[in-house]
């Protein structure tokens, strides 16, 4: 049995969060960017994450899986209908029954087990929307680095679903519910930029926020002593900031769009000064990850030291920027 949404168009988006959101509301016929979708969630964020279990230290530039999503469909007034089970059969009548009614779903994956990805890495928070089936393949749509409208096999999307492990949900799905009238946007960007700023410049821990940031400032040194394969680890972690679907410079690309956008909306003064310090913050966290790279490859552990000190340049030119923005 063959299954295809009809008039199922694809978003063009380089995150996979906000790429399976914008392709959730744009056939809810809600059609915003996707830099615009990244602030609405207030997805701003930095964690610098390190443990004993851990081989080397994570870091990431933006709020925690699902919350962007929740954030997103609470600014703009909509409902959206998540469901998880332990239940591999319980979740495919999920998602089955969607298609049927011709509503497309999100999904939560380890992309590891999808066919179309190359790379293979665990990772249980990839978002991909599903428009499409019939006996052997599951049709999704997912970001244009991944190739935009793809196929995985039935079997495949069902133990990416079922993943265990850090930041997986199980079989989780969801789906919005139509919209009556939207809200505001002046007002919902007012919200989100001033929570957001709040939460960057006030983190529960250390590890979080601008705190974050000053504390990787402090760590970077140390990091030839923490790696039993450093040259493999700085690489991997240089790509990760780069291209693992931040949409470039740890998200400061999307938020840096997000604020020119507000600029051209609300012409605030103070949302125009924060634009122009993230048009200077964005190309900084590029030669961040440019110098991890560089010291992977050469083996130059001094680029560890330069990198240190942008990072401290950088946390404060984005402390003064959230302030702005509060």
């Amino acid at each position: 049995m063959t299954k295809i949404i009809e008039g199922f168009i694809p978003f063009q988006g380089e995150h996979c969060e906000t790429t399976a959101m914008g392709n959730l509301l744009q056939f809810a016929g809600i059609r915003l960017s996707e830099p615009m979708l990244f602030g609405l969630g207030q997805g701003l964020g930095f964690i610098y994450w390190d443990s004993k279990a851990m081989d080397f230290p994570f870091i990431g530039g933006r709020v925690k899986p699902d919350e962007l999503s929740a954030c997103i469909a609470s600014r703009l007034g909509l409902i959206v209908k998540v469901q998880e089970t332990s239940s591999v059969e319980k979740a495919w009548q999920n998602v089955r029954s969607s298609i049927e009614r011709g509503i497309p779903v999100g999904l939560k994956l380890d992309s590891y087990y999808l066919d179309y990805f190359t790379n293979k890495v665990h990772f249980a928070a990839h978002y991909a929307v599903m428009y499409g089936m019939d006996d052997e393949y599951a049709y999704l749509a997912d970001t244009t680095q991944q190739g935009g409208l793809v196929k995985t096999r039935l079997a495949q999307l069902a133990m990416a679903r079922n993943a265990k492990g850090p930041m997986s949900s199980r079989n989780r799905s969801f789906t919005i519910e139509p919209a009556g009238i939207l809200p505001p946007l002046i007002s919902a960007i007012r919200s989100s930029l001033s929570n957001n700023a709040h939460d960057y410049l006030n983190p529960p821990i250390r590890n979080l926020g601008n705190k974050g940031i000053i504390k990787m400032s402090s760590e970077i040194v140390k990091w030839p002593s923490r790696s039993k394969n450093l040259e493999q680890d700085l690489i991997l972690t240089a790509l990760l900031m780069e291209r693992a679907g931040t949409g470039g410079a740890l998200f400061r690309n999307l938020y840096r769009d997000f604020l020119k956008e507000c600029v051209d909306l609300c012409g605030d003064p103070k949302v125009e000064q924060a634009y122009l310090l993230f048009a200077e913050i964005a190309p900084m966290w590029v030669g961040v990850s440019t110098l991890i790279e560089r010291a992977g490859k050469t083996g130059n552990h001094g680029e560890l030291n330069q990198v240190s000190k942008l990072l401290s340049e950088i946390a404060d030119k984005e402390r003064v920027a959230m302030e702005l923005l509060l």
